[in-house]
């Protein structure tokens, strides 16, 4: 085709391309001069934050292993009644934390600030718990701080040894009405490298209990240092704020591991 026969087509297409041109100016000035994307509702926003607290509580399911629940009978229920009296009683004198640490017991990782629930641990406790059972020796004390700043008392922890099975935890606090757990398949940072602890992967803890890394495969990936367990068994007796058995053997464990927070180095694994 000579240039001549081209020209009329040409033409056109230069004809068609000014007019799309003219028409993207006009609309471009009969736009707002600012546009700025919609604000998410406070509806959208919440769904957005339980999105991701369901996201945190199924990932946190995956490094919580509870007891299983059991059929009990009257003689379990006496037996756990018995050992809440017994405690209660031998708490009576750490309303006080000096007593507390006075009596060996000393707050667990203090350089977290504000925690859910401290931990004022005694570690020759510990050490006697995984011979012996002891219901008014418990290996920690639990408090909660009230908006005062202080620390009261509401309880206290007993410890088992990861290696006993569910019935040497049944002859200690019965199951049916107590629910041992124990923090399983965690990821954390290799020693030192406490920075790590604030690393975040599609909005989730990289580290922790609240990671979606749950086995070692993932977790080596990840350049983390695997644990299949750690700490041991721990049962709650909330002793001091009921006397019914739902409150002082309930326990919400399985949503957030009481270590919520932990961004340090001081993870050692039970035997």
């Amino acid at each position: 085709m000579s240039f001549r026969a081209r020209t009329p087509l040409l033409l056109a297409v230069v004809m068609a391309l000014i007019g799309l041109l003219t028409l993207a100016t006009r609309v471009r000035a009969q736009a707002p001069a600012h546009v700025h994307p919609a604000e998410p509702s406070d509806s959208l926003r919440a769904v957005a934050a339980g999105a991701v607290e369901a996201a945190l509580a199924r990932n946190a399911a995956l490094h919580m292993e509870v007891t299983p629940v059991i059929k009990g009978d009257a003689a379990d229920s006496a037996k756990a009644a018995r050992i809440a009296r017994e405690l209660r009683a031998a708490l009576a004198p750490f309303r006080d934390t000096a007593a507390a640490v006075a009596a060996g017991y000393r707050m667990f990782a203090p350089q977290l600030g504000t925690q859910r629930l401290y931990h004022f641990t005694n570690k020759w406790r510990a050490v006697q718990e995984g011979f012996r059972f002891d219901a008014t020796r418990p290996t920690s004390l639990l408090y909660t701080r009230g908006v005062d700043g202080k620390l009261s008392l509401v309880g206290a922890m007993y410890t088992a040894p990861t290696r006993f099975g569910y019935d040497r935890l049944d002859a200690r606090v019965p199951l049916s009405v107590a629910r041992w757990h124990r923090h399983v398949n965690w990821c954390t940072p290799p020693r030192g490298k406490t920075a790590r602890w604030l690393e975040r992967r599609d909005g989730a803890p990289v580290f922790g209990p609240e990671s979606p890394i749950a086995t070692k495969a993932e977790c080596t990936a990840a350049g983390g240092v695997f644990h299949a367990k750690l700490f041991g068994w721990m049962l709650h007796a909330n002793v001091v704020t009921g006397t019914d058995a739902i409150t002082i053997w309930g326990d919400d464990h399985a949503a957030h591991a009481m270590h919520d927070g932990m961004t340090m180095d001081a993870i050692h694994p039970m035997p």
